[in-house]
């Protein structure tokens, strides 16, 4: 990538750029660097290296807890323009559990060195308000996924998870298995596929090979309320 183009990059991405000094501004271009993550392929888990700060240009990303018993639980997704510190777990003392990181589809993203960004944490106040802020942000996200583990009824949890996967599509069909659909509402397959077979039988949705048309929005937002 052209250094004028990753200085913006940086810059859109980063919202204490303008405060840094140009020493600082260049260690953290000389520090950055693009990489290609292939759909399902594992960014970060067990055993992995410290990543760094994430700043997402295409595609998309799911972090996810994994249980004692081997079952993922996604805590949020990143989308283009999104930019994670929780990755950078080595420079953030203050996260203490691990979190694994899959590519959902081709993405491409910059990786900010977990050394450079620690260096302008502990050197520049603005960095560091940064880093709590979007860390305090993530955080909201991993506590609703638990509030909706431990407090809500399954079927208002799977209800919820259609409703906000259909709106991000431009039809009445969420294109996903079984199987995925259990990664993201930290389920069991077996416990998804039942409860589809049920709103099924309500009318709610149809089911296919890969799919889920919903049928009956309404009926469905209902159910999440």
């Amino acid at each position: 990538m052209p250094a004028e183009e990753l200085k913006r990059e940086l810059q859109r991405h980063f919202p204490f750029w303008s405060g840094l000094s140009p020493a600082e501004q260049d260690l953290l271009l000389s520090h950055s660097s693009p990489a290609v993550f292939r759909r399902g392929e594992t960014l970060h888990g067990s055993g992995n290296d410290c990543l760094g700060v994430i700043l997402v240009e295409s595609g998309t990303l799911r972090a996810y807890m994994l249980s004692d018993e081997g079952r993922e639980i996604t805590l949020y997704r990143l989308y283009p323009g999104d930019t994670c510190v929780l990755m950078a777990s080595c420079v953030l003392d203050y996260i203490t559990f691990e979190v694994h990181m899959d590519a959902e589809s081709d993405t491409q993203a910059l990786i900010v060195s977990p050394g450079a960004f620690a260096r302008l944490s502990e050197h520049n106040l603005a960095v560091e308000n940064f880093s709590y802020k979007l860390a305090a942000e993530r955080f909201s996200d991993v506590m609703w996924a638990m509030q909706q583990i431990l407090f809500m009824s399954f079927d208002r949890r799977l209800a919820i998870f259609l409703v906000d996967e259909l709106s991000k599509t431009k039809g009445d069909t969420i294109r996903m298995t079984h199987e995925q659909v259990a990664k993201y509402v930290g389920s069991a397959r077996e416990v998804v596929s039942r409860m589809l077979k049920y709103f099924a039988e309500e009318g709610i949705v149809s089911l296919s090979r890969g799919g889920i048309k919903i049928l009956d929005r309404e009926k469905l937002r209902r159910l999440t309320r």
